[in-house]
């Protein structure tokens, strides 16, 4: 852990980070990242603000789907699975993009500047 520890922060030290950002690398992988969570964001604030739009202003979600289980309670129950599946699919995401984050670093650190 110590060593890990270490070794990270001597790998800060040489990378110059304003080149980095400047990279078409970093920029390419910060349009990957806004191409994934920009859709994900707004699908999720939708689904999660439409259960109680729909409640508010319609009546539809009252009515019986299953027995007497309404709509309301199928809605409200999908938006648990969501939330787990949108977490789960940004966790193999994000771990995808750790890898581009370092494949970049090194590039960097092994003085591979491409603008």
């Amino acid at each position: 852990m110590a060593l890990e520890k270490e070794k990270r922060q001597q790998t800060e030290k040489e990378i110059d980070y304003e080149k980095v950002v400047q990279s078409s690398s970093f920029k390419q992988f910060m349009q990957d990242k806004k191409k994934f969570i920009i859709p994900w964001t707004i699908f999720f604030l939708v689904f999660y603000f439409l259960l109680p739009i729909l409640t508010s202003y319609t009546t539809f979600l009252n009515t019986p789907a299953i027995g007497d289980i309404s709509w309301v309670w199928l809605f409200a129950f999908a938006q648990f699975v969501m939330t787990w599946v949108l977490c789960i699919v940004y966790v193999k995401k994000a771990n995808s993009f750790d890898k581009q984050a370092d494949e970049i670093l090194e590039k960097m650190q092994e003085g591979g500047d491409d603008k």
